[in-house]
């Protein structure tokens, strides 16, 4: 983090650079409530404008202010009253708050922008997991390509030889993907040798997938494929000991997602989506020095 500074200038540049940042975050989060509910349908995310998912009257500009139009509108539609998720605002008040913290940590420059990009997908591929459980590959692929390109570049114009940027970025998207898709395998081949069925794997008639098929590789019991996806991008940001960390950072948030889960829906054998726990070991492993992980 940086260090901290009694000269008043520093200190009202930095309130600035802080401010700035966060209502930059309640913009982005704006913007992403609209991909978390188009993007999985497939639909564009800059075409029709925001509107009612009611009523479709197109949102005002004066009606779309992040956070404040909720409270202002009581939770309300102003064309047909129907209820506004309180989800809107959170997501907004989240990827705010993420922004400042990124600020916080990397100060002004160009290594906080890409650490704010690379936030706002998370939180894009984790609530879109909550509610479809799957992770668009327009941000988990779209993200690694970005990753290994964005990512060694910026570690060259710190200091870094290209080849070692090269291989933290790539040994990080092979170290994640490699490990997250190795646990899959492993644990399908395990259950089949002990002739464990699930309600999704293979489905009601179908058969079990067999080495000369791609579900054979990368349809697993339990795992969806998009999260080795992700793992992958996060190992091309944060290189290999970043994503390690993600991982133990990840089981925790896996567990005590997975306890919350099971005590709203009094199920404890009902599937949910892993990606939030996955972005919130992310960002954990982002935002807190190495040793805090392990």
């Amino acid at each position: 983090m940086p260090p901290a500074s009694s000269n008043p200038d520093a200190l009202v540049l930095s309130g600035v650079w802080l401010g700035l940042s966060g209502v930059l975050g309640l913009l982005v989060g704006s913007f992403l409530n609209v991909v978390i509910h188009r993007l999985p349908l497939g639909e564009s995310v800059a075409r029709p404008g925001s509107h009612c998912p009611g009523c479709q009257t197109p949102i005002k500009p004066w009606d779309n202010v992040p956070v404040l139009s909720y409270l202002w509108l009581r939770a309300r539609c102003r064309a047909c009253g129907q209820h506004i998720s309180w989800r809107y605002p959170a997501v907004e008040l989240l990827v705010g708050v993420l922004f400042v913290l990124i600020a916080w940590r990397f100060g002004p420059g160009w290594e906080a922008p890409l650490w704010m990009c690379f936030a706002s997908v998370l939180v894009a591929a984790a609530m879109i997991d909550i509610d479809h459980q799957i992770i668009p590959d327009a941000l988990s692929l779209g993200g690694l390509a970005a990753g290994l390109v964005a990512v060694p570049a910026l570690r060259v114009h710190q200091g870094a030889s290209f080849a070692d940027a090269l291989l933290y970025s790539g040994g990080g998207a092979l170290l994640g993907g490699g490990l997250l898709w190795a646990v899959g395998f492993v644990h399908a081949r395990v259950s089949v040798a002990l002739g464990r069925r699930f309600d999704h794997w293979p489905g009601e008639g179908e058969e079990l997938p067999r080495p000369a098929s791609v579900d054979y590789w990368t349809w697993f019991p339990g795992l969806g494929f998009g999260d080795v996806k992700l793992l992958a991008m996060i190992g091309a940001f944060l290189g290999p000991f970043g994503v390690l960390a993600t991982i133990v950072m990840a089981s925790v948030a896996g567990l005590a997602i997975g306890l919350g889960w099971g005590l709203a829906t009094r199920s404890f054998s009902s599937p949910f989506g892993f990606a939030p726990a996955i972005a919130a070991g992310a960002l954990v492993a982002l935002l807190l020095p190495a040793h805090v992980c392990f």
